[in-house]
């Protein structure tokens, strides 16, 4: 390997490597330099890289060299070995790109203080896509692919009133940041979309939301929830199902009680400053619980109370 012209020690390995998420071993193909000992890891194409393998095995044997099917080993073009770009902050109205998409290996997007008032579409294309590499000799092609996506969006600061539904086809998404915005809803059809498998963070705080579907708590993978400075009057009342929760923020809203639920969360950290509860300590355990009386203790007080005689 080279880098600016100075040689690079590199060791080049090939195995299988475990999916967590389909459980199911892949070929990859992992090289390892002096400065980055853990390696990169990328996913091979079988048939090709059994070609690939059958001409250096070849070589190795010390076979004649022109019987082997080898191109002449030329410079590479810059964008054939530049690092795809895997993060973007755009932090001003005058950088926000007009012509040109958003580059297709993002895996983290920030897009703030630029004014926007809906959520670019060009940002919702960035759900998945394969980096194919290829190394390419005169009769086969070593064709390594790396799949990426984006994995956290932050927008915010901006002038956002509405979300897409289609921000649920991000499937590898897991924080959304979306503080500081004129939001005055969260839609069902988010809550139900495949951000129920992947979705850690969620910022909406300093928004205009007055309350959260029912359909909100199916978001159970969250870990982190901040909902303070908006006008919210009440929690969804099945907020116990977000079992993963830990740091919840609903200060400065316009809560005056908590749904009985709460209290199955599991929290490390929680924020309920600067509402209107009802009761001085609404984390208060303790229930008042008026059950309706029985009839016999209704007559009884009747009696007592009218001064019946009910001993004739």
């Amino acid at each position: 390997m080279k880098s600016r012209g100075k040689g690079v020690r590199a060791v080049v390995s090939i195995g299988k490597h475990l999916d967590k998420s389909s459980q199911r071993s892949t070929i990859y193909m992992m090289i390892c330099t002096a400065k980055d000992r853990t390696g990169s890891k990328y996913k091979a194409d079988a048939n090709s890289l059994k070609n690939f393998l059958s001409a250096a095995r070849l070589a190795d044997r010390g076979s004649d060299t022109s019987s082997l099917p080898l191109s002449t080993l030329t410079p590479v073009r810059a964008r054939d070995v530049e690092q795809p770009k895997k993060k973007l902050s755009v932090m001003s109205k005058k950088d926000y790109p007009l012509t040109s998409n958003f580059p297709y290996s993002l895996e983290q997007l920030q897009v703030s203080y630029c004014k926007l008032s809906r959520v670019d579409m060009r940002m919702l294309s960035l759900k998945g896509t394969s980096i194919i590499y290829k190394i390419t000799a005169a009769m086969m092609t070593l064709v390594i692919v790396l799949f990426v996506a984006l994995r956290r969006l932050d927008l915010s600061n901006n002038h956002i009133k509405k979300l897409p539904a289609t921000i649920g086809d991000l499937s590898c998404l897991s924080e959304l940041i979306l503080h500081n915005n004129h939001l005055e809803a969260f839609s069902e059809a988010l809550c139900l979309s495949t951000l129920q498998q992947t979705l850690q963070v969620l910022d909406l705080s300093q928004n205009r939301l007055q309350s959260l579907p029912t359909q909100f708590c199916q978001l159970r993978e969250l870990m982190n929830l901040k909902l303070e400075d908006n006008k919210l009057v009440g929690l969804p009342f099945q907020i116990g199902r977000l079992s993963k929760l830990r740091f919840l923020s609903a200060a400065h809203n316009e809560l005056t009680v908590l749904p009985a639920d709460f209290f199955k969360l599991s929290l490390e950290n929680l924020d309920l400053f600067g509402n209107p509860f009802i009761q001085p300590n609404p984390l208060d355990h303790s229930m008042q619980l008026a059950f309706p009386l029985p009839l016999q203790e209704i007559a009884s007080r009747a009696v007592a109370s009218l001064r019946l005689d009910y001993y004739s």
